[in-house]
């Protein structure tokens, strides 16, 4: 007998949430193959089979959450049978997991009319994490949908395709969870992405001492330079990617700030590894750009343009979601005068940005001029970095947000 246990897929992990099984009790597997999907505190991967056989003894349902190392099924030879007691001290008891969050969003929808996600009503057939998501949005049936990958599996561009075929519009952007008004009191369950951001902040605000510098920047030259490239036939360059450029250089003037807390010592980072913020369906992800002091703005633009498409499809791989030194979260585009985002640890900072408007301000010779200012904030640990510190680095960003030109070289 060999067993399925809950894999280890990077060194922060110490737990993983079954989204869902692809096969079910009594089919044959081959090693290597899919045999479900896991999410995990960056990203939903495939759960493959670590051995050949006949899978059986499922002791978690979709939804459940068990430390890394747990047993969750087996795969038997012929021959082979269950042990007696399989799953006994080893199977999670009922209050160490968390409830199915497919089984109990259905029935917390239908009381209250919130609008959460609820699994497809054939749950045994083939289909990839994202093609159900999209199905599940839209409405599609997957049993009617016919499979184009491995062993019929239903894929993105299946769903994608039927639901082309009955002139139903796609998806193309992270929509917020509404709720229905209601005078009564209810509960919406969980879902993984959003247990796992409840747990990472709350231990991230507890553990690390934050303290907060905003100064105000003119972005006018900004402005100018991301119309100019709109006009360019290469691509555009948005404000976002000004200020990832920015913190990239500030952080190789400061590798101070490029830092983590490591108990009786400060780990300084040899790279400058950037986590950009995006926001997702059911929550926040932050997929890393790595080396960015080594790219130039247009690279970057196209890096970041690639890796945030990719995390609102789930298709980042690990390690592109792991090994951030550094963090962006940008507001910009929610119409937000200043916040405040939670250090993203075991980063020492995080800077947040505000939208950009049109302000009269009074020159150096005392005229007055309509300009684009835009506010910054920078979160930091101070464990790692002292006020000074942080204060000279919002400054730093700021003085290459001014003078946007030495971003091109």
């Amino acid at each position: 007998m060999t067993e399925v246990i809950m894999p280890k897929m990077g060194d922060g992990m110490e737990e993983g949430t079954l989204v869902e099984w692809l096969k079910k009790p009594g089919d044959s597997v081959k090693s290597g193959e899919v045999i479900g999907t896991i999410q995990t505190d960056k990203a939903t991967l495939e759960l493959e089979s670590p051995g050949s056989g006949t899978l059986t003894g499922f002791l978690i349902e979709p939804g459940q959450t068990v430390p890394v190392g747990v047993p969750i099924a087996a795969i038997l030879k012929n021959g082979e049978s269950l042990p007696e007691n399989w799953g006994t001290g080893s199977a999670p008891k009922p209050a160490e997991v968390a409830e199915p969050v497919a089984a109990a969003a259905a029935p917390a929808a239908k009381s209250a009319e919130v609008s959460v996600s609820t699994v497809p009503s054939d749950s045994r057939v083939k289909a990839s994490p994202l093609a159900r998501k999209i199905a599940t949005e839209l409405g599609v049936d997957l049993s009617a949908v016919a499979g184009t990958g491995p062993g019929g599996r239903v894929t993105e561009k299946d769903v994608r395709a039927a639901v082309e075929q009955q002139g139903m519009k796609l998806p193309t952007a992270p929509q917020i969870v509404s709720l229905a008004p209601s005078a009564e009191d209810r509960k919406v369950p969980l879902t993984p992405l959003r247990r796992i951001t409840a747990q990472r902040t709350h231990q991230a605000k507890s553990e690390a001492p934050h303290f907060y510098v905003t100064v105000e920047v003119d972005v006018d030259r900004v402005m100018a330079l991301r119309d100019f490239f709109k006009e360019e036939e290469s691509g555009s360059v948005s404000v976002n990617d000004f200020v990832v450029a920015a913190c990239a250089r500030a952080l190789r003037a400061m590798p101070e700030v490029n830092a983590s807390f490591g108990g009786d010592h400060v780990l300084v980072h040899g790279g400058v590894h950037i986590g950009v913020a995006v926001a997702v369906d059911d929550g926040l992800t932050v997929p890393v750009l790595k080396n960015a002091d080594q790219l130039s703005l247009r690279q970057i633009a196209q890096s970041v343009r690639d890796l945030a498409g990719r995390a609102r499809e789930n298709k980042l791989s690990l390690d592109e979601l792991s090994g951030s030194t550094f963090s962006i979260s940008n507001m910009g585009m929610l119409d937000v005068d200043v916040f405040a985002a939670i250090v993203n640890t075991p980063n020492a900072g995080i800077l947040a940005i505000s939208s950009a408007r049109r302000k009269p301000v009074v020159t150096d010779s005392d005229e007055l001029e309509v300009r684009w200012r835009m506010n910054i904030t920078g979160s930091f640990d101070h464990r790692v970095v002292d006020g000074a510190i942080g204060a000279k680095f919002v400054n730093a960003v700021r003085s290459f947000l001014e003078n946007p030109t030495r971003l091109l070289s």
